[in-house]
């Protein structure tokens, strides 16, 4: 999409928000403005309206008789965020996921299996009524359990599987070698940062031998905002068709140039019932060219969030470097983090281990060492002992000393 479209989508939007939408005509100096003249939007300032204007805060553009879905964030780090769609808003992100599935090769004849609960989250909901609208048979799954999940794909021929990273190594353990994978063509992985890190995509290959993997990003309050390309497995894309990217010095609040890593900041162009202008995301990217298809090219994928960096003995580390590391042994089922005032800690749960638990720990603590530039202690647990996560993953923890 040009900018002069993209600019002609703002101009009505923001038009449609003056004559209607309490929260941004209060933040609103008139409807004719340039992006780069429009305020922020943050987290807190949403959290904060709806505080003030229970349940759903001012962010509506229409009555309220004519919402018909509503959204809840998951409440990880603050309070949750009640969101709600109209009919119309609910069929752009649609839309968005027609596009994506394009880029991605899904067509009617695909079979999808969503494995994920279905919760109020935006999660894959938006995903799975797009294949269901496009033809696919589609096949919900919540409330069940990874071997009857894995069950019904293998007796369903599936061929595209949508969950987390997590969830989705989580089924391959569950699988192992029994072929109950199989089918499975497209693996769509989103709802945490992994898809776009290597280690982790290496080990999503070998549990899913047959299938393409594919990163997707979005947020609840923002909607579905980035796909990756086949020829691209390290990289995402923001559709340009509803979304303007920019990225942002977050201390600043400046343009980074291209190459600097930055603050992802998201405008969505078509959620009129309830939009969003220059939405700092607090998701850590790195801005890329956007060459190629014209879409806004976010090379690595999601890095961290702003919030998650943390600095040990004067080193920053961000959670999807530790993750690199660790998922570079397949003797790695699952981990967590500790962190320890100033220190980190790292918990290790092995599978299949040919040796001594403390060996491999120690092997991990070196290359950890190696790549951060940090002696992180490694302790082996026993089997089954680390929590397990279908949605969001909750790996880092704090533990007073």
């Amino acid at each position: 999409m040009n900018l002069h479209t993209q600019d002609k989508l703002l101009h009505d939007l923001l038009q449609t928000l003056w004559e209607g939408n309490a929260f941004y005509r209060s933040k609103l100096t008139c409807p004719d403005t340039e992006l780069d003249a429009l305020p922020f939007t943050t987290k807190a300032e949403l959290i904060q309206d709806q505080s003030r204007h229970p349940p759903y805060g001012t962010n509506l553009s229409f009555p309220l008789g004519e919402y018909t879905q509503y959204w809840q964030t998951s409440g990880t780090s603050t309070a949750p965020i009640r969101w709600l769609d109209t009919l119309e808003s609910l069929g752009w992100m649609l839309d968005c996921w027609d596009y994506y599935f394009a880029a991605m090769g899904v067509t009617c004849r695909d079979r999808v299996l969503a494995a994920f609960s279905f919760g109020p989250f935006l999660g894959f909901w938006t995903a799975y009524e797009s294949a269901r609208r496009m033809g696919c048979l589609c096949f919900p799954t919540g409330g069940m359990s990874s071997e009857a999940r894995l069950r019904m794909l293998a007796d369903n021929q599936v061929s595209v599987v949508l969950c987390t990273p997590t969830y989705a190594m989580r089924l391959g353990e569950v699988a192992r070698q029994s072929g109950l994978t199989d089918s499975v063509r497209y693996l769509i992985v989103a709802g945490e940062p992994g898809g776009c890190v290597p280690a982790t995509r290496e080990r999503l290959g070998q549990m899913w031998p047959n299938a393409n993997v594919f990163d997707q990003y979005g947020l609840t309050e923002v909607g579905p905002a980035a796909y990756q390309l086949r020829d691209e497995p390290g990289a995402l894309r923001i559709y340009s068709g509803g979304y303007i990217a920019e990225v942002i010095d977050p201390g600043t609040l400046r343009p980074v140039e291209p190459g600097a890593t930055g603050e992802l900041v998201l405008t969505n162009l078509g959620r009129t019932g309830s939009p969003l202008l220059r939405y700092r995301t607090g998701d850590l990217v790195r801005r890329g060219s956007g060459t190629g298809t014209g879409d806004f090219e976010l090379p690595g994928g999601i890095i961290g969030r702003v919030d998650d960096m943390i600095v040990v003995r004067g080193v920053n580390v961000y959670p999807s470097a530790v993750e690199s590391v660790l998922h570079g042994f397949p003797e790695v089922v699952e981990f967590r983090v500790v962190q320890l005032e100033s220190e980190l800690e790292v918990e290790v749960e092995f599978g299949h281990l040919d040796g001594d638990p403390a060996g491999k720990a120690d092997e991990i603590g070196s290359a950890l060492r190696a790549s951060l530039s940090l002696r992180i202690p490694v302790k082996p647990m026993e089997p089954g002992s680390l929590p397990r996560f279908e949605m969001k993953a909750r790996r880092w923890t704090r533990r007073h000393s």
